[in-house]
């Protein structure tokens, strides 16, 4: 197997439903990458092991998700140069409002790009990690280019379906 690409961290097994979409979508780029189950709080050292040896094992960009205080995403950014996306995931109390300004909130000199809450910021997240990608990466460029064309392309029908329901 490809070293990964791209690095997906969870604080907990229980967000894994949310990033499956967001796995389906690299699966069709044919990106390689990894998912990793990790806390900011309950095994802080192996973050940092993680979050150092990134960039060395070919690491482009990570997608940090997290609920709650959601101090993952910004941890990891304080211990790489590689770009860090952070996801607030919902919780039941705020439904993830607490997360994303966690996550947005970063001290300045330790940036993390943060995506909206749950589900489509895990979609966005990856997408966003890939324009990363296609930086440097031509085949990938193309990809996200037909990507963006298909999603055009179906809102002309659906506009060209509606226009014809209310001639």
């Amino acid at each position: 197997m490809k070293s990964p690409l791209i690095a997906i961290v969870l604080g907990s097994d229980s967000d894994l439903p949310l990033i499956k979409s967001g796995i389906e979508s690299l699966k069709s780029f044919n990106i390689s990458y990894e998912v990793r189950i990790l806390s900011a709080h309950r095994c802080p050292d192996e973050v940092r092991k993680f979050a150092r040896s990134a960039s060395k094992r070919g690491i482009k960009a990570i997608i940090a998700c997290a609920g709650m205080a959601a101090h993952l995403p910004g941890v990891i950014a304080s211990f790489t140069i590689v770009p860090v996306i952070g996801v607030p995931l919902p919780s039941k109390m705020l439904k993830g409002v607490d997360s994303l300004a966690s996550i947005l909130q970063m001290p300045a000199g330790i940036p993390v790009a943060t995506m909206s809450i749950g589900e489509p910021g895990v979609r966005n997240g990856i997408l966003f990690a890939l324009e990363i990608i296609a930086l440097n990466n031509e085949r990938v460029k193309r990809q996200l280019i037909k990507h963006k064309d298909n999603l055009r392309r179906k809102v002309l029908e659906k506009d060209e379906k509606v226009a014809t329901i209310f001639s």
